[in-house]
């Protein structure tokens, strides 16, 4: 299995530090040579910005978190994009722990595979506590946990974990990427969700759905591994996925949670 995946491990990314500067530069090259993956990107963006105008009824900023190569912005200027620290500010534009933000001054908060790098996710719900407006809220989009997914994540990256029995919330980070457990979403927002309920009586779970987009996913390699087939194979990968939707919770690698502010 070892051998297996150092085959498919993208070949410019095998060497680098995962908590590097280059990591970002890096992935953008990927990126613009992956046609699917970049399609992907895109259909994540537009299900963000549906999914704003259906569940979030207030005004204020938009606001990406770790917005990374594939930045809402190019889809939706108005949404500011931003990175991610967990410490001091450094040089970075905004620590999702303590952000640099206005009281009740955002509507929504997107996040895209990045919720599970925080390391202590307490001070990220009192933070959005203390930014969003009321009828505002947080969309993430995360690792899944379904049959799939579970199997997957657990072998894909050195880097990351993927514990469902993972008793505390907080994680062992020890850099931006480093030390994550893929599967914090599924800790806290279904394993422990009556526990999220009474420590953030003011944040509620408003949403949540299974991607559909799971098999160009995962046969465009994402940005770390290779891509399998050619971008020609795009519809039928679409149709096949049409016709798999009712399997989504076994073959999902990814859902969509929403978690609205309310007046308390």
């Amino acid at each position: 299995m070892k051998g297996f995946m150092e085959f498919l491990s993208e070949p410019s990314l095998k060497k680098f530090d995962v908590d590097g500067i280059e990591r970002l530069e890096l992935h953008g090259k990927v990126l613009e040579s992956k046609h699917m993956l970049r399609e992907v990107f895109v259909e994540f963006h537009h299900a963000f910005h549906h999914l704003a105008s259906r569940f979030l009824k207030s005004d204020g900023m938009e606001v990406e978190l770790g917005a990374g190569v594939a930045p809402m912005r190019e889809s939706y200027p108005k949404v500011l994009a931003t990175d991610v620290v967990f410490g001091p500010h450094l040089d970075r534009e905004l620590n999702a722990q303590d952000m640099a933000l206005e009281d009740d001054s955002v509507r929504v908060f997107y996040g895209q595979n990045c919720f599970h790098h925080f390391p202590e996710p307490d001070l990220f719900f009192k933070e959005i506590g203390r930014t969003l407006k009321t009828g505002g809220g947080v969309i993430l989009i995360e690792p899944y946990y379904g049959p799939l997914a579970s199997a997957l994540y657990k072998r894909l990256f050195k880097s990351e974990g993927f514990d469902k029995h993972f008793q505390s919330w907080n994680t062992p980070a020890t850099g931006p990427m480093n030390g994550a457990n893929q599967a914090l979403s599924y800790l806290i927002f279904i394993r422990d969700k009556e526990q999220f309920n009474r420590k953030y009586p003011n944040l509620e779970i408003v949403h949540q759905e299974v991607c559909n987009n799971y098999l160009r996913y995962l046969i465009s390699g994402g940005l770390n591994f290779r891509q399998l087939l050619p971008n020609s194979c795009i519809p039928l990968l679409k149709a096949v996925e049409w016709l798999m939707k009712p399997l989504n919770r076994i073959f999902g690698l990814h859902h969509i949670l929403i978690i609205r502010k309310r007046d308390v």
